[in-house]
């Protein structure tokens, strides 16, 4: 059936001596998009990844893959997927060339034909002139390149990405992301695991939150953004005027605004409110505010709504860090 998802999972459990990673988890992902699995630190990703990839069975529930079982049909599971860990899998030894045309080889594809799509896949991703260099002479950005494209050899259908650009600085997260969108438009489905909410909002059609191993809330990033309304802004020209303007907004929004230094910050819970009648509700109060703006909230911001907390790479703080949450060291505070 056309509708039919490409990757499903229903009710997935999987527990691990004491812990259990998996509980109950649902997932349906549409052919030819990216779904982006979000969630905090053991919540259950890597987990789930793994399930449906082969690498590890559920203690119970169902998981189909590109029309396949995967506990019953595990061969014909891989023989249509790729794969990319977290970190490079490709050796630093051989050159660029020289890998792709021994994981083709891996693939048991005939000699000539794994040369042919090694060049094939060095040309399309931009990594020809680098294609008979050493690997170890690679910057970051082209190595997670090279071994994404490792996952490609056998054209899969559906394509497992786990935190593919975790450490590299934005100009190579940036050709990872082209790279994926070329991907999908030749009609691969990827499955995303991410910490970089920006990636999920940039490159999924729909995004699965997933905490304590099942799925707390899925849509498109808009959908998700949506939920929780939007946002007030409005900048002070003297923070020692906070209290009064406190007072505007929280009558204007039904809700007590939050300040950050002279900014306050108000969810919008009684629907629209005219930035026209702020200004001057403001003004009738003598409040003299330097700038007022509505905000979309972002995936950060859903995040830490449904989860309590927020995402924390290996190379960030963790959420142990009192500083992960506000970067910039100052408290927040609710002004009633």
């Amino acid at each position: 059936m056309p509708d039919e998802p490409i990757v499903s999972a229903e009710a997935l459990h999987k527990r691990y001596g004491g812990t259990k990673a998996l509980d109950g988890l649902d997932l349906a992902v549409a052919p030819g998009t990216v779904c982006g699995l979000l969630g905090p630190n053991g919540a259950g990703k890597t987990t789930a990844v793994r399930i449906l990839s082969t690498l590890a069975d559920a203690d119970s529930g169902r998981a189909r893959v590109a029309g396949h079982d995967v506990a019953a049909e595990p061969d014909r599971v891989r023989a249509a997927i790729g794969l990319a860990g977290q970190y490079a899998a490709v050796d630093e030894k051989l050159t660029g060339r020289g890998n792709l045309r021994m994981f083709g080889r891996l693939y048991h594809l005939p000699r000539r034909q794994a040369r042919r799509r090694a060049d094939e896949l060095l040309e399309r991703f931009g990594l020809m002139e680098a294609a008979d260099r050493p690997v170890h002479g690679y910057s970051g950005g082209m190595r997670r390149r090279l071994d994404l494209i490792t996952s490609l050899i056998l054209r899969p259908r559906v394509l497992f990405l786990d935190e593919p650009t975790t450490g590299l600085d934005p100009r190579s997260r940036g050709e990872i992301w082209d790279a994926v969108r070329g991907l999908v438009a030749d009609g691969t489905t990827v499955l995303l695991t991410t910490q970089y909410l920006d990636e999920a909002d940039r490159l999924a059609d729909d995004v699965v939150v997933v905490d304590h191993g099942r799925v707390i809330a899925e849509g498109t990033p808009d959908q998700l953004k949506a939920s929780i309304g939007d946002r007030l802004d409005v900048a002070l020209a003297d923070p020692a005027e906070a209290g009064a303007a406190a007072r505007v907004l929280a009558g204007l929004a039904g809700a007590h605004p939050d300040l950050d230094g002279a900014r306050l910050t108000v969810p919008l819970t009684r629907g629209a409110v005219r930035l026209a009648d702020v200004v001057r509700e403001l003004d009738r109060a003598g409040v003299t505010a330097e700038d007022v703006g509505l905000r979309r909230p972002t995936l950060d911001e859903v995040f830490l709504r449904l989860t309590g907390r927020g995402p924390a790479p290996a190379d960030q703080p963790t959420a142990d860090d009192p500083g992960a949450e506000n970067p910039t060291g100052r408290q927040k505070e609710t002004v009633r």
